[in-house]
């Protein structure tokens, strides 16, 4: 099944990528003496015999043609020192190789089974001190108010296909002016859109967006191929507004129960700051 096939490739790249980061003084293993090392990082042998399995199991894993069992799992946890991130970014591709994700139910007005609830989109008219907006599966940017277009970008005046924020921060200029550490941002949007990926590596829209960003973004095609993951529930950004000047805020997400597609993203600044007087001056220059 190719849902299968995907969710095993991509755990034996990942299993492979962070092999390559480590050296075997980082493992407790000693050099041998003249020894000339061919490759960077750890050997597929190292790792084998490090995890009390052959070399051959191990190879079979790391090819995407094997899942590991449980206790093999956690071998390569310890083994390779994958933080709980990894690790559950490698347990929900496992799911996968498990059963298959459901087809989502298709929304009559995209297509992708991502419309909002009209009780969702009248909370958001109604949140109208703070930004809100709506992230869909990989990000899509499904639904926002006034006030978080008027801090970010006027979501309604760009194309609905290209309405997602991982490709706005990489390819649109004025995004990527509201963020003084531009750097910072765009390698976390990686890291979690990699992670969120794990869900259902086969998804043919996540195909069309990692495609087309890294043929738009070099950087972007180098931080997907380091197979980074992350979780992001809630942080802080500094955001660079050209009328209101610099602010930082705090954002959190909230996941729906009967959808956990979709998560409200909602921007605060923190009573008595600067940052709280200056979102104050934006809601007013609407």
């Amino acid at each position: 099944m190719a849902t299968t096939s995907t969710a095993l490739q991509e755990l034996g790249r990942f299993l492979r990528r962070r092999r390559g980061e480590l050296q075997p003084h980082d493992v407790g293993l000693a050099p041998r003496r003249g020894e000339r090392r061919r490759v960077s990082g750890l050997r597929r042998e190292e790792v084998a015999q490090l995890a009390a399995i052959s070399a051959d199991y191990y190879t079979r894993i790391e090819q995407g043609r094997l899942p590991p069992s449980a206790s093999v799992f956690a071998a390569l946890v310890r083994v390779l020192r994958l933080d709980e991130e990894q690790s559950d970014y490698l347990r929900r591709l496992l799911a996968r190789t498990a059963s298959p994700p459901p087809a989502p139910a298709r929304d009559r007005r995209r297509g992708r089974g991502q419309s909002v609830r009209p009780q969702l989109t009248r909370l958001l008219g109604q949140l109208d001190r703070v930004p809100a907006l709506v992230f869909g599966r990989h990000l899509d940017i499904l639904a926002w108010n006034d006030l978080a277009a008027a801090l970010l970008i006027d979501f309604a005046h760009i194309a609905e296909r290209d309405r997602n924020y991982v490709r706005l921060v990489f390819t649109d200029p004025t995004m990527r002016a509201r963020y003084p550490e531009w750097e910072q941002v765009a390698r976390t949007c990686v890291a979690v859109l990699r992670m969120n990926a794990a869900d259902n590596p086969a998804d043919p829209a996540l195909s069309r967006l990692v495609g087309d960003l890294s043929i738009a973004s070099a950087d972007f095609r180098r931080w997907w191929a380091e197979r980074r993951v992350a979780h992001q529930n809630f942080g802080t950004k500094l955001v660079r507004h050209p009328v209101v000047g610099d602010m930082v805020l705090d954002w959190d997400s909230f996941q729906q129960v009967g959808n956990p597609d979709q998560q409200l993203i909602i921007w605060s600044a923190e009573p008595g700051t600067e940052a709280e007087g200056r979102l104050a001056d934006l809601r007013t220059s609407q």
